[in-house]
């Protein structure tokens, strides 16, 4: 059951093995500790100062606990005794002290290190996904990356840098131990190591069980997040219901509920036995030790108070060794989830788009496409075919065809969001490959068929279609909004422009469909631009509505290009010019009564709409 449901559709991890992750850890570490001295340089020195001074402290508290039981266990009188320790005694309590002030202080850097290295780590992350073309998007491999950068290795991310920490801590822990031990006696430092090597063995064998089980349960915990998403967010949850659904969810969930339940189980028992035999030889271990510490009391090979010393050391050394063993097997499976970060932002930094180039025209005289093709990555076939097209100024163009044809691409492909794979798109005879990205972009218009709800106030939602438009007074705003008889709706609002156009904060309120696209034609609207390119714009919009937004876009063509996309072929008829795509490639292409004497597609695709005979 396990193997059925972790199949390659559901997983789309690659997780390295534990020896190329091990190979790999310090390329890995690099780019963290990197990014850790960029964001937070001074908190970073201070915590590792900090932390070797915490060592050292470690290191002092027992040599000097050493001193204090050598004064403790001298001859003579115990009051003569106590007052010759006080010295020694003083002397622990203040590196006692000043230790755990290094340790408050490394909580307190700790507390403005993490945020700041969040926020650094969020912000690449989004300039890196921001930065590329919009067929990255359609790329598999490019899109479970940047999902996988941004769910987990954000979130491990800042965790390896708690652990980072603890480690470091824990290193010179075991350090100062070891050292302390040295000098008491040479022949103590083998017997620390022969103490802590049940507890590293114990960690080492837990972290590879973890390992091993770590990759189904990834996979299965997606697939729960996903079931999770449906059950409980708002955009599901009337068709679940109305298709009645809610048993089907429930045993989808109970199915894969109970694999990750025995998965972990499994994986947590072994490890849990593991711990426990590591705990018991550990037993074994300091017991061993304490004997041939008796042993060299005994020979008189060391004094009374080093003994009584180092079986102080061996414990602190194997409390910082679990620490430090524990931080280090968290740490090796948060890089591999920080690696998955690290080649994102690699990855989409090769694809990045160019910047400069020659400036697009501002109001371009002619777009020709000639022999266009475009390929979706890893489609097996291409969405556009050998595609011939002209566009002059001040034409409104219409794409018609069925759903598939290519119409939506190819209106992106001229909007310069695809770049074409095979033949030529040129404005006023530049090559589109040639011309400013940004200066193309800034150019067109583009009001998609299902437009982005921005969750802020119904004036933000207008004015990003150009956020840095000047307008004193909200002049172009209303116009805008007038024009796409979005003022109606912004009247009905609580707040006016004010209202908050999200139900998932206080206060905030929703729109239909039809509300959401007229505010859509407002933002195109708003944004004025040379080429005027509308995906299906009145699809979820009633009658009257619709009947206003093209007689917009009939009042403010002028010498602007609109390109309409629609399968409501009534409202083409007084395009200049009409193109029907099927299956990529232009099929036919005239004015409206052309088409009609074709007696082809179009006639036919007509004839169904109007419920009228085609012409014979």
């Amino acid at each position: 059951m396990e193997e059925e449901l972790a199949t390659p559709y559901w997983h789309l991890d690659r997780p390295d093995g534990p020896r190329r992750t091990l190979r790999r850890l310090p390329a890995i570490t690099a780019p963290v500790l990197r990014l850790i001295w960029q964001c937070g340089r001074r908190p970073a020195l201070t915590i590792l100062v900090l932390q070797v001074a915490s060592g050292v402290a470690t290191a002092s508290g027992l040599l000097a606990t050493a001193a204090v039981l050598d004064e403790l266990l001298a001859a003579g009188a115990a009051p003569d005794r106590l007052v010759a320790a006080i010295p020694s005694l003083i002397l622990v309590a203040s590196i006692v002290a000043l230790r755990g002030a290094a340790e408050a202080a490394v909580e307190l850097a700790r507390a403005r290190l993490e945020p700041a290295l969040r926020r650094a780590a969020e912000e690449r992350l989004f300039a890196a996904a921001l930065g590329v073309q919009l067929s990255d998007f359609d790329d598999v491999d490019f899109f479970d990356g940047l999902h996988r950068a941004r769910d987990r290795g954000l979130f491990h991310l800042e965790r390896a840098l708690g652990n980072t920490v603890d480690l470091l801590g824990a290193t010179c822990g075991v350090a100062a131990a070891a050292a302390g031990l040295a000098v008491l006696h040479p022949l103590l430092v083998p017997l620390l190591v022969v103490s802590v090597v049940p507890e590293a063995w114990a960690v080492l064998k837990a972290a590879r069980y973890g390992y091993a089980g770590m990759r189904g349960m990834v996979t299965l915990n997606r697939r729960v997040d996903l079931l999770a998403d449906l059950a409980t967010e708002r955009e599901p949850a009337a068709e679940l219901r109305a298709c009645q659904a809610q048993p089907y969810l429930l045993a989808e969930y109970r199915q894969v509920a109970d694999v990750l339940k025995q998965t972990e189980t499994r994986v947590g028992v072994s490890m849990a036995r593991v711990r426990a035999a590591g705990r018991a030889a550990g037993g074994l271990a300091m017991a061993a030790v304490l004997a041939v510490l008796g042993l060299m009391l005994h020979s008189g090979w060391i004094a009374l108070a080093a003994a009584g010393t180092a079986v102080i050391a061996v414990r602190v050394a194997a409390a910082a060794l679990r620490q430090l063993a524990q931080a280090a097997n968290q740490l090796f499976e948060q890089f591999m989830y920080v690696s998955d970060y690290h080649d994102f932002l690699a990855d989409a930094e090769a694809r990045r788009l160019p910047s400069g180039g020659t400036a697009a025209p501002r109001s371009p005289e002619r777009i020709t496409l000639h022999s266009v093709g475009f390929t979706y990555p890893g489609s097996p076939r291409p969405a556009l075919r050998d595609i011939d097209l002209t566009i002059h100024a001040g034409q409104t163009i219409a794409l018609v065809g069925e759903n598939g044809s290519g119409k939506t691409t190819l209106a992106r492909v001229l909007a310069g969001l695809y770049r074409p794979t095979t033949g030529t798109l040129r404005w006023d005879g530049v090559d589109s490959s040639e011309l400013d990205p940004d200066t193309l972009a800034d150019r067109v218009v583009l009001v998609p068929q299902q437009p982005v709800r921005w969750p802020h106030d119904a004036r933000t939602n207008v004015r990003l279609g150009r956020h840095d438009r000047p307008d004193p007074g909200d002049l172009a705003l209303h116009e805008a909004a007038s024009l796409a008889a979005a003022d109606d709706v912004v009247a009905g609002l609580p707040a006016g422009w004010q209202t908050l156009l999200s139900k998932q904060f206080r206060g905030g309120h929703e729109l239909s469909a039809g509300q959401w696209q007229r505010l859509a034609v407002a933002r195109g609207l708003f944004r004025d631009g040379p080429l005027l390119i509308w995906d299906e714009p009145t699809a979820p919009l009633d009658a009257k509505a619709e009947y206003a937004v093209y007689e917009t876009l009939r009042k403010i063509a002028g010498e602007r290009t609109v390109l309409l996309i629609t399968h409501r072929l009534t409202s083409v008829r007084h395009a200049d010019r009409i193109y029907l795509l099927h299956r990529g490639r232009v099929v036919e292409e005239g004015t409206h009564e052309e088409l009609l004497a074709l007696h082809g597609r179009y006639a036919e695709l007509y004839a169904l709409q109007t419920g009228k005979a085609a012409r014979r």
